[in-house]
């Protein structure tokens, strides 16, 4: 685990390196892995490492070179002992360490860019092959470590996170509007954008390939939700198989490892199948001062069940003020899901005590766990009827006023699939866009149309998993989860999103997924290793009081931050505003309205108009 930034000179081995820029730069990495830093230059190149030493703690250190391949990657390979075994069987490779890294190096050099596919784990990788003056970088299929990219005049800049890149974009740091737009609607900016034009993420599964200034990205895996016929017993002993061995794979580690638990089925199967192995784990909760909002004793409760000590974290609402301008900072660009809250200090107490934490992202995606994946069953009595029957209960949704019962259930029955769904956050809808933006306003459609065509054969539930997949789980779910135990100096590991439980749940007919309940396989799969109470428990997901939040202390807080943070020629900071001020009296519930605004004005108070915020957010001033 770690934290990269490499640069490769447009002028090949002859170019000039700016070392004191890039360490520069690097240090701003060094939350990522605070144990050692190296900046290695050779030949035009530079490898700057942040390391975060978890495998072979006193020799993993990277870049690692092997032959002509030079390599540093982010991540946690699981089957680098298969994979160094096979290379010492085939190719006679004699290893000087016992990390992945070098397995990675020998692995490139022996088979090719190919390996990637190869590879089970999360991982970013960014290979030099210096016999072709190649640049190879990659990303795991999930997206759960991170790369950003950045190609100047100077050459190709790759790093861990997308602060360690504007130190070197010069002047192209103007705000993205169709990026900002895509997130004012969807809570995070989907990738392969950011708002800065001129860095971009490498999305999941793909990879990125740069040889004398030709850049080229290209996906090497695709998802693919092909339901099979077998007998659900069988289908449900898959899932629960898979998941035991990838959870028993996630822990290896040469440093103490715990794991969050919640009060779900998802963390509580990681938790269930990790004490197999390791039955003295630490595991780690959060909960808020009021109780509608706190998951502390449902967790107790199973960690009592289990047989495991539990750590539970209180947040204050002062706490909130005080963190989130770091948790900004951190993201490098905003995520407005109430969930980082809870999310940071989770992670800031767990590190207190280990290096390594297990949790349960990914399962929802997979197994379909989302409430909204029952609507196309709710909706399907509409959905058959003739289409000028539609068109005309359409139209009376039209004229139905605002608020009136039934009015949203006929429009979204009327509305074709690819125009409803377009993720879990629904913020501003595209009028209330053309409101608040200064600009023009991109509708969702750029965004999800390629996906809804990708996806034209399957059934809806299966429609919107593979839009979540390519969308929501790696803009948001992937990046609050990477941001906010990094920050920390805390790995998370995902044992959902391991290539073998995205085999078993890709295979699920949706009979199997939404049964009685959501994630009906993931749930009987674990009947009898997890408590019945967990089994058959509502989704909650860390709940978050923001609506009491912006009605109270931070409420005012965020008043503050939007007059002072300078976005007025980008949003009618007016309009923000008068929402605010309409929620603060309780006369509607506008919070998820705020809550994006508030994060977007923290982002560029931050980002772009620094200084702007001194006076009101105590975290930025003390961060920096």
């Amino acid at each position: 685990m770690c934290g990269f930034l490499v640069f490769v000179s447009a002028d090949g081995a002859a170019g000039e390196v700016a070392t004191d820029e890039l360490a520069a730069a690097l240090d701003l990495l060094r939350h990522r892995g605070p144990d050692e830093t190296t900046l290695h230059v050779e030949g035009g190149a530079a490898f700057g490492f942040q390391r975060l030493a978890i495998v072979d703690v006193a020799h993993g250190r990277q870049p690692v070179t092997w032959g002509a391949w030079t390599v540093v990657f982010n991540g946690e390979v699981y089957n680098f002992l298969q994979l160094r075994a096979e290379l010492i069987r085939d190719h006679a490779a004699v290893f000087a360490t016992e990390g992945e890294a070098e397995v990675l190096a020998a692995a490139f050099h022996h088979w090719g860019p190919s390996a990637v596919r190869r590879l089970r784990g999360m991982f970013a990788i960014v290979a030099l092959d210096r016999a072709s003056g190649t640049v190879h970088a990659f990303r795991d299929p999930f997206g759960i470590k991170p790369l950003y990219h950045l190609s100047t005049s100077e050459g190709l800049y790759l790093a861990s996170e997308k602060k360690a890149l504007l130190p070197f974009a010069g002047t192209a740091t103007r705000v993205d509007t169709a990026a900002l737009s895509h997130y004012l609607t969807l809570q995070y900016v989907p990738e392969p954008a950011t708002l800065h034009p001129s860095v971009r993420r490498l999305a999941a599964g793909h990879a990125l390939t740069s040889t004398a200034g030709n850049t080229e990205v290209s996906a090497y895996f695709r998802h693919a939700l092909q339901p099979s016929a077998r007998p659900a017993q069988d289908a449900i002993a898959a899932v629960r198989d898979a998941l035991r061995d990838s959870v028993h794979a996630h822990l290896q580690s040469e440093v103490p490892l715990g794991a969050f638990l919640s009060s779900g089925i998802d963390s509580t199967a990681v938790v269930a199948l990790a004490r197999e192995r390791h039955p003295g784990i630490r595991t780690y909760t959060v909960g808020f001062d009021d109780e509608r909002y706190s998951e502390i004793e449902a967790a107790a409760e199973t960690a009592a069940a289990l047989g495991v000590d539990l750590t539970a974290t209180l947040v204050h609402d002062a706490d909130v003020i005080a963190a989130l301008p770091r948790i900004v900072w951190h993201l490098d660009d905003p995520v407005a899901d109430p969930a980082i809250v809870p999310l940071w200090f989770l992670a800031r107490t767990a590190a207190r005590d280990v290096t390594v934490v297990l949790s349960g992202e990914g399962a929802d995606e997979l197994f379909a766990g989302y409430e909204i994946y029952r609507e196309p069953a709710a909706l399907a009595g509409v959905a058959a009827l003739p289409a000028a029957l539609r068109r005309g209960l359409r139209a009376v949704s039209a004229v139905m006023p605002e608020g009136v019962r039934g009015k949203s259930f006929l429009e979204r029955a009327t509305t074709p699939i690819d125009e409803r769904y377009y993720g879990n956050a629904r913020i501003f809808g595209t009028a209330e866009k053309a409101r608040l933006m200064r600009g023009p306003a991109d509708p969702h459609t750029t965004v999800t149309a390629p996906l809804y065509a990708a996806a034209a054969a399957l059934d809806d539930v299966a429609t919107m998993q593979y839009v979540d997949l390519h969308t929501w789980l790696p803009g948001d779910i992937l990046t609050k989860a990477d941001r906010m135990s990094m920050a920390h100096s805390l790995e998370l590991r995902v044992p959902f999103l391991d290539r073998a439980v995205y085999a078993a749940a890709a295979s699920l007919p949706t009979s199997l997924k939404l049964a009685r309940t959501t994630k009906f396989a993931l749930r009987e799969a674990m009947r009898g290793i997890v408590p019945d109470a967990v089994v058959d428990r509502r989704k909650l997901g860390f709940p978050t009081p923001t609506r009491v939040w912006l009605r109270g202390e931070i409420g005012a807080w965020a008043g503050d931050v939007f007059a002072t943070a300078g976005v007025d020629h980008l949003l009618d900071v007016g309009h923000v505003q008068r929402l605010l001020t309409a929620h603060r009296r309780g006369d509607a519930d506008h919070s998820r309205k705020i809550w994006t605004v508030l994060m977007f004005c923290l982002w560029y108070g931050i980002s772009a108009n620094p200084g702007s915020l001194r006076g009101v957010a105590p975290g930025y001033a003390e961060r920096r």
